[in-house]
């Protein structure tokens, strides 16, 4: 009886050991066989791509995609100093096209719109009929991307010019590294108020939108999205580009505000 215990027992360790082995060696061969997708993407893409990465790889076990999160123009000197992505997503069309006309896109499109919008922190009792208002001397701090880097900051940049303001507000600004950090510092109070996407302000209950600015005093606000021609896995950048233009993914854009071409 004692024996057939021990035999028992025997064959349940045999068997538990070798079902872990089995799912050991799976999962490292899962491992083995994944592609990596580097992807390139302007800050504010950020929740809405978190989304889309997680739908992707359930649907594409074989697909592990990575994200650099940045300044659109950061992200341009990079790819044009040979750093490695698979994909390129824009906040603005300058970057885009510097990089296309170089050679090193290979194919891209016209993906999402957005708004530049002035907000305050939630509490602040600042209220703007125009933007022309931040010359006020109750408004100390303004924050916005740097111009040369950031396609939030060169918006703004534009409206401000158009308005015949930028000058005189030079003393009042702050700049940030990208659409994000503008975001913490009006979020924190480091900064009165500050020039941000809708999609940005629409993340956050710190904030709230003080102006929605006249789009049609500054360059269209259009996100493209291209293959990096260096990319050593094409099929696999050309597949999850093209799943970024499909339904899935345009859902998810819209949830986060973004508005579609």
């Amino acid at each position: 009886m004692r024996k057939r215990i021990i035999w028992f027992l025997a064959l349940a360790v045999g068997i538990t050991a070798g079902a872990v082995f089995v799912q050991y060696t799976q999962k490292a061969s899962t491992a083995e066989t994944q592609t990596e997708l580097l992807v390139s993407a302007a800050a504010s893409l950020k929740d809405s791509l978190t989304d889309i990465e997680g739908m992707y790889e359930k649907e594409h076990p074989g697909i592990q995609l990575q994200f650099n999160y940045g300044p659109s123009g950061t992200l341009q000197k990079q790819i044009e100093q040979g750093a490695p992505a698979d994909l390129f997503f824009s906040a603005g069309t300058k970057q885009m096209d510097t990089l296309r006309k170089q050679g090193l896109i290979r194919e891209s499109t016209d993906m999402l719109l957005n708004e530049l919008v002035l907000i305050t922190p939630r509490d602040s009792k600042l209220a703007f009929a125009t933007v022309k208002e931040l010359t006020r001397p109750d408004v100390r701090t303004i924050a916005l991307g740097q111009p040369e880097s950031v396609p939030a900051g060169q918006y703004a940049k534009e409206t401000l010019t158009a308005l015949k303001t930028w000058d005189v507000l030079k003393d009042k600004f702050v700049y940030a590294k990208d659409v994000r950090q503008v975001l913490t510092y009006v979020e924190t109070g480091n900064a009165d108020a500050g020039f941000v996407y809708k999609t940005d302000a629409m993340t956050s209950s710190k904030v709230k939108i003080a102006i929605r600015v006249n789009p049609g005093i500054h360059a269209p606000i259009i996100y493209p999205a291209g293959i990096v021609k260096q990319t050593k896995h094409p099929k696999e950048a050309d597949d999850f580009y093209t799943y970024l233009q499909s339904e899935q993914a345009r859902g998810v854009f819209s949830k986060y505000g973004f508005q579609l071409p």
